[in-house]
């Protein structure tokens, strides 16, 4: 929902960064993976209770994520980068609630839903995505992107919200989660309705 005013406003300044980036040599995948690994260890911080670190690296992980789709663009974007960029995301979404059932047992079931939550969003966003390329289906509405990128109530800026949340807030994980689970379930019910409306009429051989 807040991705494409939120990419307005920050893509000239990743742009102007990633044109740095890309004379000093740096490729979009070596972008990627570091944005990776720095989410990893956000999961590492959160399990041991460092709330502060862990909040530092999921921003330096958003950051890294919006640097290498401007540095893929300069550079020219390739299909292992499109798949890396969605594949390691998934993976990092999933840490964070991962990481607060290792440090406290009593988030446990509340992670779990979370997890369960992001398969709904993740896996909607996906099929969609597919079936859209297949049926030759394009949008740049959230930017230039290596497949088709559906809108929806929770995208990657109220994500990148939420996962900086608890990390200020983690006494309050719990409300959180549940909350934002919930909001996940309605935005895989919306892409549902509305694959099923643009989906259901056979395209033209």
């Amino acid at each position: 929902m807040l991705d494409v005013p939120v990419r307005r406003l920050i893509d000239p300044w990743l742009e102007y960064a990633g044109g740095g980036l890309v004379r000093l040599g740096v490729t979009a995948n070596q972008l990627t993976w570091a944005g990776f690994g720095v989410g990893l260890l956000s999961g590492v911080c959160i399990a041991q209770g460092w709330f502060a670190a862990a909040l530092g690296c999921i921003l330096l992980n958003r950051l890294c994520d919006g640097l290498d789709g401007c540095v893929a663009r300069l550079q020219g974007a390739t299909d292992l980068g499109g798949f890396l960029d969605i594949a390691l995301d998934m993976i990092f979404y999933s840490t964070v609630p991962f990481a607060f059932a290792v440090y406290s047992e009593s988030y446990a079931l509340v992670s779990a839903f979370l997890i369960y939550s992001f398969m709904g969003t993740g896996s909607s966003f996906l099929a969609f995505a597919i079936i859209a390329a297949k049926r030759g289906r394009l949008t740049d509405a959230a930017g230039k992107k290596s497949f088709f990128y559906s809108i929806g109530l929770i995208e990657g800026t109220e994500t990148a919200i939420f996962l900086g949340l608890v990390c200020m807030l983690p006494e309050h994980y719990a409300g959180l989660a549940w909350t934002f689970g919930g909001l996940c379930w309605l935005t895989t019910g919306m892409r549902i309705a509305v694959a099923c409306q643009a989906f259901r009429i056979r395209p033209m051989a």
